[in-house]
């Protein structure tokens, strides 16, 4: 049986992070939330979240905040440099909350965000259980999903992963944001010929994942979050094009060339992934869109709202 529960998130003014804190406050749950901004801190504090301001590099500014809580959700990401040092930081020191909240007797979960990339190209289409061989980029949320995991076995804390695929919706945020401001301005550029497939998730559907991982106690593992359209790059290309006021110019750049420039991002955007989401669909999830290309005018139609908007 749900109920309301105190819930600790990290990221909740980011792309991921934002969504699932909507998803949470829908749902009627009591959220914490680290928060780096104090103006945004107090954006949150009239949407009824206690916000704590701090830094994931800084555990003690947030470790007593989340030890009280009942689940902790990191949807947070460093972006500089440090990112990986910074994770692995905030990992042990979430970690270590929700084991002294457990130690109370009390049951308490952990939702670590992780990333489809982790499973580098698939062979055939790759389910939770899929090995994983990461591309360059994310090859360290290998190890952190694997500590993760591992608190999980043998303890009082219920710990979960999930894997976004390539998130889109909510406004000119992510990969296939930037693709809608490219169009915009007229220039397109595709690493490589298009004809990979990218695994995706609408930023509302996977965010009711979150919700339901860390409200049903017995959800635990690895969990995959993407709409299963299998949609090859090109097509989410040519329909982004086709909506746009003026039709831009569509530029394929070779791996090689993008690789000079972009560095290991370059070969993340030129994976080929078929993903599938067995162990999410057997919560109940079911993502109420399925294709990026199919939804263009939706798409487009947030980008402009969050923009009047901000």
């Amino acid at each position: 049986m749900w109920h309301f529960m105190r819930i600790f998130l990290t990221g909740a003014t980011g792309y991921v992070g934002s969504a699932v804190l909507d998803a949470l406050l829908r749902g009627g749950h009591t959220v914490t939330a680290l928060v780096r901004d104090p103006e945004k801190a107090n954006r949150l504090s009239l949407r009824g979240v206690h916000p704590i301001v701090g830094e994931l590099s800084a555990p003690k500014s947030y470790a007593a905040a989340a030890e009280v809580c009942e689940t902790i959700v990191h949807a947070a990401l460093e972006p500089s440099k440090r990112g990986p040092d910074v994770d692995r930081q905030a990992i042990d020191a979430l970690l270590g909350a929700a084991i002294r909240h457990a130690a109370k007797g009390q049951p308490v979960g952990f939702v670590y965000t992780s990333d489809v990339w982790v499973l580098g190209n698939t062979a055939g289409a790759a389910g939770e259980d899929a090995p994983v061989r990461p591309t360059p980029l994310v090859a360290w949320r290998a190890e952190h999903e694997k500590i993760v995991l591992d608190a999980g076995r043998g303890r009082m804390v219920r710990t979960a992963v999930v894997r976004p695929g390539i998130v889109y919706g909510g406004g000119a945020r992510g990969i296939i944001g930037d693709l809608l401001k490219d169009a915009a301005n007229g220039l397109v550029r595709v690493v490589g010929d298009g004809r990979n497939r990218w695994a995706c998730v609408y930023d509302r559907d996977l965010a009711d994942l979150f919700v339901k991982i860390a409200v049903s106690p017995d959800a635990s593992g690895i969990y995959h979050a993407n709409d299963e359209a299998d949609e090859r790059v090109g097509d989410i290309v040519d329909a982004v094009a086709r909506h746009a006021k003026t039709a831009p110019d569509v530029r394929h750049v070779p791996l090689d060339e993008a690789r000079s420039k972009m560095g290991p991002y370059a070969d993340a955007l030129a994976m080929n992934q078929i993903v599938r989401s067995p162990r999410a669909r057997d919560l109940g999830w079911v993502p109420t869109l399925r294709s990026v290309a199919g939804s263009v005018a939706r798409l487009l139609e947030e980008f402009r709202t969050a923009r009047e908007a901000a």
